[in-house]
């Protein structure tokens, strides 16, 4: 992605072409988010959350509610961004900064609870934030995962902590985690914003494989006139032998088709004009 390569690469999609009934690829692929690192880590966050509240938290307070729609947020607007892929990256870049922008609120909920609970929060560098984060390295570096998309297995990792009796070591533990998945998905807009500035978006990709469908499909033409004139008889072949070859585009340098103007003190008049107008208006005199 583009990023993705961090966090797991995203599956390709196949589809079925309904009028011809011809498998073909799609231009972007999409969907993939389970393999994602960011998607794994916010799942383990999701469900570490909703524990947490219903043991910690008093149900009826609003905060209850809200981190929970903020974890689960995160989560959805991952796999949200990661279908969308397909057809808009914008709408993916957007939905993966809502993800990250609803971790944030998620992360200033842990550090108001602990601060109003008089417990200390885990620097960076502590001991105890340093077990939690190497676990994360651990699980990346490790090749003989079995099911990295199942999020029990990866839950597990955590369980010493995140099923504590102790909510500030719960709170402290989930904070990690959500920096983590931050820096994740920081990496990840960063590689999105490098995709679309080398690829460009799907509109800029649609439009660039359609002017290539219509190029090859200028040369079938071609191709066709010229077995159909050897068909004919030797009068009609003298004729077009004597019609110009279609010359190469000054412009880009492509495929030219013979043209007739329409307007102006020239209507009437025949010109080569590029077959790949209006994306290229190069033109040549008969």
């Amino acid at each position: 992605m583009s990023e993705h390569d961090k966090n797991g690469e995203l599956d390709g999609f196949v589809g079925a072409d309904r009028s011809s009934g011809a498998a073909h690829r799609r231009l972007r692929p999409s969907g993939g988010y389970r393999k994602l690192r960011s998607f794994q880590v916010a799942t383990v966050i999701y469900d570490a959350t909703v524990s947490f509240c219903d043991r910690f938290v008093d149900k009826r307070s609003r905060t209850h509610d809200q981190m929970a729609q903020a974890a689960r947020s995160g989560r959805q607007n991952i796999a949200e961004g990661s279908r969308a892929s397909a057809t808009s990256s914008q709408t993916e870049l957007r939905l993966v900064n809502v993800a990250r922008a609803s971790l944030d609120e998620l992360l200033l909920d842990y550090e108001d609870y602990l601060r109003q609970h008089s417990q200390p929060q885990w620097a960076k560098d502590s001991p105890e934030a340093m077990a939690v984060r190497s676990v994360g390295r651990d699980r990346t570096d490790r090749s003989d995962r079995s099911d990295p998309t199942d999020p029990t297995s990866h839950a597990a990792l955590y369980r010493r902590w995140l099923a504590h009796d102790n909510s500030a070591i719960v709170a402290n533990a989930i904070i990690c985690l959500i920096h983590q998945a931050n820096y994740l998905l920081d990496q990840q807009v960063q590689g999105l914003e490098r995709q679309f500035v080398k690829g460009g978006g799907y509109s800029e990709q649609l439009a660039t494989a359609r002017l290539r469908e219509r190029e090859r499909g200028g040369r079938e033409d071609q191709s066709d006139q010229s077995d159909q004139s050897d068909q004919s008889d030797q009068s009609d072949r003298t004729d077009r032998t004597d019609q110009p070859s279609p010359p190469s585009c000054p412009a880009c340098g492509g495929m030219m088709a013979l043209r007739t103007a329409k307007l102006g003190t020239r209507a009437g008049s025949q010109f080569w004009g590029c077959a790949k107008y209006p994306a290229c208006k190069g033109t040549q005199p008969v």
